[in-house]
């Protein structure tokens, strides 16, 4: 039970109680001694309409408020003895009354009704709770280890670092590793919301909860099960979870005033009637006050939204922190992105090769990936992509700030950066690559200029449709990064993205956040250890790829735990949407509250009727919190404009 409440038991519960939380509705105990009050109670009123014995309908009457009050007057009466006064004291007070003016089945039904809200809540909670804590469920049972060549059965928890892990085609990864043979495809959906299985070989990284394609991999284990990527992810945000948004804290702040001001009321009308007329009236009025006014459904109307919105948040592939980093979220209306390893792949590739007359891009390809062999420069492996089969260069040597030289098929070669290569006839192609964002790289071969290569790190291809979304969407959005301004710009034109700021050190990325927040609740995108301080200064910080960025997952507020970045918009949309409900269920309950405290004091509405209205209201706010348990496609991505249009064009492709 959620301890936001101050209701019920108001004691919150250990983590044993929280490993077995409830699937069905009759596994909620309180729910449970709420059917059993109910039948006492129906079998009361059925005994006094056939006029049985008195004695016989009070101890049905009083059977059934024993049992409904077991649900919240012991954790009442434990938060009494620490000097805590909570909407349970409201409602054992009442109770109480009640059957000191002989209104036996009046408590009963509070009781009664109450009970059935606090199991509610408690469903409620634990529902939403368990989509999030059923990603551990996604590590298998058994794992399969090899060692001393045998293939050895050992439960996850068993697993060692260095452990090497055979997984056959369909099963699934039991902790995280890095593949050492085979190749598969991955599918990590549950993991990150990718809904396309990963293509994976040797070398790359797999995670617990993958689900292997047809290839038998070995996977060196490089985590334990307590400490692997779905481990780390239940344990963020449930350590998380205690942190309260804003509306959260408006609810604790209404609510905790309320239960002592409403007490001083009640007591003020039962001694002010009492000394005007009928005392037994105005105390009776006075106790039906104390109901009507109990604050429970504010107190649980929001964190049974959060955690409903987080959870289900989850499902579309993103982390989110908290109560508060969800209503964060849900105001902002900027976003800064960072460029490389956000809005690009940090991959760099080769986009164009120019050759000059006399000779062809492949050739210009083989001598170039003939030095890059044998560089660890990063340009090294985009030109290697591009020209897996190459010729073999012998005496390479790297020239520091200019290039490589060395001998390819017995003759000197040499690759570089325009003006240690004259570029000759090639110079205007040259400056067009380097307009275009794209780094330019010269070849030369006994003497002679063979061409030139281009080599940027390409946008995402839904980094287009993702801007595009949230413009759309009413958000202002920026690209920050430290790569030079003649870059950024062509990038971001490509994004659809006008406000670049470029040259920044991971400091300036914290300024520009901190100017942006002056205007609007600003967003801050990135991955890396440089984006940490704009992460941390941002409103809301939202790290990408969060299976693989340690340093991103610790400074974020948010994490979007796949590689496609159609899953911000996303996420966004869910928080706005979100948040619209907890403010909804806060203006629900205060209106609630506002109405049935003149109707209590005026005698208009009973004590079962005041409970009666009061507990269905507690229902319909939990029936709306769920509701963000529930998330909605994104529409169609808008149509890109004539000017968008032109700005995406991309360089000419390599020629082969």
């Amino acid at each position: 039970m959620t301890d936001a409440c101050g209701c019920g038991s108001d004691e919150p519960r250990g983590e044993d109680s929280e490993d077995q939380e409830p699937e069905r509705l009759w596994e909620v105990s309180e729910l449970r001694f709420a059917a059993l009050a109910g039948v006492f109670l129906v079998a009361g009123f059925v005994a006094n309409l056939l006029d049985a014995p008195s004695a016989v309908v009070i101890s049905l009457n009083v059977a059934a408020l024993l049992i409904g009050a077991w649900t919240f007057v012991p954790g009442t009466l434990r938060r009494l003895a620490k000097g805590k006064i909570g909407v349970g004291t409201l409602m054992t007070i009442a109770a109480v009354g009640a059957v000191l003016l002989g209104e036996v089945a009046e408590a009963a039904m509070l009781a009664f009704l109450y009970s059935i809200s606090e199991g509610l809540e408690e469903y409620a909670v634990a529902r939403t709770r368990h989509g999030l804590r059923a990603l551990l469920s996604l590590v298998p049972a058994e794992a399969t280890v090899l060692r001393d060549g045998a293939q050895v059965t050992l439960s996850p928890a068993e697993l060692r670092v260095g452990d090497l892990l055979l997984v056959r085609p369909g099963e699934r990864i039991a902790t995280d590793g890095v593949i050492r043979t085979g190749r598969s495809a991955l599918d990590v959906s549950a993991l990150t919301g990718e809904s396309m299985p990963v293509e994976s070989s040797a070398g790359d990284t797999a995670y617990a909860g993958s689900i292997n394609g047809t290839g038998v991999l070995e996977v060196e284990v490089t985590s334990t099960a307590e400490d692997n990527s779905l481990a780390r992810i239940v344990k963020i945000v449930e350590a998380e979870q205690s942190r309260k948004g804003n509306a959260q804290r408006l609810a604790d702040r209404i609510a905790q005033p309320l239960v002592p001001g409403i007490m001083i009321l009640a007591t003020a009308i039962a001694v002010t009637g009492s000394l005007l007329d009928d005392p037994r009236t105005w105390i009776s009025r006075a106790l039906v006050v104390l109901v009507a006014a109990s604050p429970c459904a504010l107190a649980i109307s929001v964190p049974v939204t959060v955690v409903a919105a987080i959870g289900a948040a989850s499902k579309i592939g993103a982390l989110v922190k908290g109560g508060a980093a969800l209503e964060a979220l849900g105001r902002i209306r900027a976003v800064a992105l960072d460029k490389t390893g956000t809005l690009t792949r940090n991959e760099p590739t080769v986009v164009e090769v120019v050759a000059t007359d006399g000779h062809t891009p492949e050739q210009v390809l083989d001598v170039a990936a003939a030095l890059e062999s044998q560089s660890e420069h990063p340009l090294a492996r985009a030109i290697l992509a591009a020209a897996p089969d190459h010729a073999a260069a012998t005496e390479v040597e790297a020239i520091t700030g200019a290039g490589l030289t060395g001998l390819v098929t017995g003759q000197t070669a040499r690759l570089g950066r325009p003006g240690w290569i004259d570029a000759g006839n090639l110079a205007a192609r040259v400056t067009a690559m380097q307009e275009a964002g794209a780094t330019a790289v010269l070849v030369e071969h006994d003497g002679t200029v063979l061409g030139a290569i281009a080599v940027r790190d390409e946008l995402r291809p839904e980094a287009r449709e993702v801007v595009a979304r949230l413009r759309s969407s009413g958000y202002r959005v920026a690209m920050l990064t430290g790569d030079n301004q003649r870059t950024a710009t062509a990038l971001a034109t490509q994004a659809g993205i006008s406000d670049v700021h470029a040259d920044l050190l991971p400091e300036d990325k914290s300024r520009i956040i901190a100017q942006m927040r002056e205007t609007s609740p600003t967003a801050m995108v990135g991955d890396g250890v440089n984006d940490a301080p704009a992460l941390a200064t941002a409103d809301v910080g939202i790290a990408m790829g969060a299976m693989g960025t340690d340093v991103a997952i610790e400074t974020a507020d948010v994490a979007l735990m796949g590689e496609d970045l159609r899953h911000l918009p996303q996420t966004l949309t869910h928080a706005r949407r979100s948040r619209a409900i907890m403010l909804q269920n806060v203006g629900l309950s205060l209106a609630l509250i506002a109405i049935l405290i003149p109707v209590a004091a005026f005698g208009i509405l009973g004590l079962a009727a005041v409970v009666l209205v009061h507990e269905l209201a507690e229902i319909v706010v939990i029936g709306n919190g769920v509701r963000a348990g529930r998330t909605r496609p994104l529409p169609p991505a808008p149509p890109a404009d004539t000017q968008d249009d032109a700005a995406g064009q991309t360089p000419a492709a390599v020629a082969r």
